[in-house]
């Protein structure tokens, strides 16, 4: 397999989990349980599926655009649940067709960008696009975690069930 064969499975992936964890679980929480502090390293369900729509956009924006937005990573996009996950997931969604155009020799290039700090950074391009989707797997799995802690049941997100499902496995 090629990197940006990799790559694309990964943006479906990411898609395809955050989507899962939206509609099949986060849709039918109270807003009690929306909002409450789970502990989690943004508090509550809700800044951390804000703080996802947040990074997804910096990483798209340096990654596919060439630009490094100055954002606090816990700025608050919408206080409203259907709109920030309707955002969310049309943001997860666009990855797929920018891989699709993307020069797989860009893949073996730097990334110049600016951290929402304003430092200067530089990272090999490949390994900043695979953070762009390994990121929100860790918080996907905070709020898995949180929706336990509230006696309700985890979603399966793990990748091979997606990989079943495209292979007509599932």
């Amino acid at each position: 397999m090629q990197i940006k064969s990799y790559f694309a499975a990964l943006s479906r992936y990411h898609a395809w989990a955050t989507a899962r964890l939206l509609d099949e679980h986060l849709a039918h929480l109270t807003d009690a349980q929306w909002h409450q502090d789970c502990k989690l390293y943004f508090g509550s369900v809700h800044r951390t599926v804000n703080h996802l729509l947040v990074t997804d956009n910096l990483w798209h924006a340096r990654l596919a655009e060439g630009v490094s937005p100055r954002m606090s990573l816990d700025t608050e996009l919408y206080h409203e649940r259907d709109p920030l996950m309707a955002a969310l997931k049309a943001a997860t969604r666009r990855w797929s067709p920018w891989i699709e155009g993307l020069d797989a020799s860009r893949l073996d290039d730097e990334l110049d960008y600016a951290r929402s700090d304003g430092r200067a950074m530089c990272v090999p391009y490949a390994l900043a696009l695979g953070h762009a989707f390994n990121h929100p797997t860790h918080h996907r799995g905070q709020i898995s975690a949180a929706l336990t802690g509230m006696d309700r049941p985890a979603p399966e997100l793990d990748w091979s069930y997606l990989l079943h499902q495209e292979a007509g496995n599932s």
